[in-house]
């Protein structure tokens, strides 16, 4: 028996989904979709996700949190914004001593759905499927719940990733991103 915390994050919508495995079959134990409205001060937004995140692991004790690592995306301010809501959810698993393990998005799209380029919609559909739930997910849901099941099926597989090397294509869009912030 397993349990393992997915998190999609936002820092307007985060996506939990805590699930637990007997052998092959999954179970739904919480998902929900912290949203924030933009008007919030971004401070408040994190501690808002924090808050929230620490509550959940503590209401559920999962043995690991699971998130999507960092995926390439042309709007540096977007991905300092999930960064920032990537690190609320790894400092409130540290805070509980849960362990935290990163996938890339190609590879829970493939574990979910057998194709790393699956759309938002197949991944919701395969997350009611693989969970037995009677409705189809919010995306931000399906998509933290697709990030557990990742694990789930990755679990003690050498495809886990635990860290990744920023890309040079990467270094330069931030070194780029940092310029103009000088201006």
């Amino acid at each position: 028996m397993a349990r393992i915390i997915g998190i999609d994050p936002g820092t307007w919508r985060t996506g939990v989904g805590v699930i637990e495995s007997s052998g092959n079959h999954y179970h739904l134990l919480h998902s929900e979709v912290i949203t924030i409205t933009q008007s919030v001060d971004i401070s408040k937004r994190l501690l808002i996700i924090f808050r929230s995140l620490l509550k959940v692991i503590q209401d559920y004790r999962p043995e690991i949190l699971a998130l999507e690592n960092i995926f390439y995306h042309k709007n540096i301010r977007s991905m300092i914004k999930i960064g920032e809501a990537r690190a609320c959810a790894m400092l409130a698993a540290s805070e509980q001593g849960i362990g935290v393990v990163e996938y890339l998005p190609t590879r829970v799209k493939q574990a979910v759905t057998g194709n790393g380029r699956a759309s938002k919609q197949q991944i919701q559909q395969m997350a009611k499927k693989l969970l037995g739930l009677k409705e189809i997910p919010p995306s931000d849901a399906a998509d933290a719940m697709a990030v557990a099941i990742c694990h789930l099926n990755c679990k003690g597989s050498s495809v886990r990733v635990k860290s990744q090397s920023i890309n040079t294509k990467w270094k330069k869009l931030v070194a780029e991103g940092l310029k103009r912030s000088i201006r």
